[in-house]
């Protein structure tokens, strides 16, 4: 997995494999999903990320009991 921003466009772009697109589809009107032929998700694009809350991405880590 690898994750993107575009600070100029204010786009975030998760790629979750290197597979081909084979379509792409809107969630609504800033997420938009893009797939592969076998069905699995391949990318996630987010428009106007900061202002949907998206980036900056928070991470929790916790330590293992």
């Amino acid at each position: 997995m690898r994750a993107t921003y575009y600070d100029g466009d204010d786009i975030l772009v998760i790629r979750l494999s290197n597979k081909p697109i084979q379509r792409e589809v809107s969630q609504d009107w800033c997420t938009h999903i893009s797939y592969a032929e076998d069905g699995t998700a391949v990318e996630i694009v987010v428009l106007s990320a900061k202002v949907n809350g998206a980036y900056p991405v928070a991470i929790e880590r916790a330590r293992a009991a």
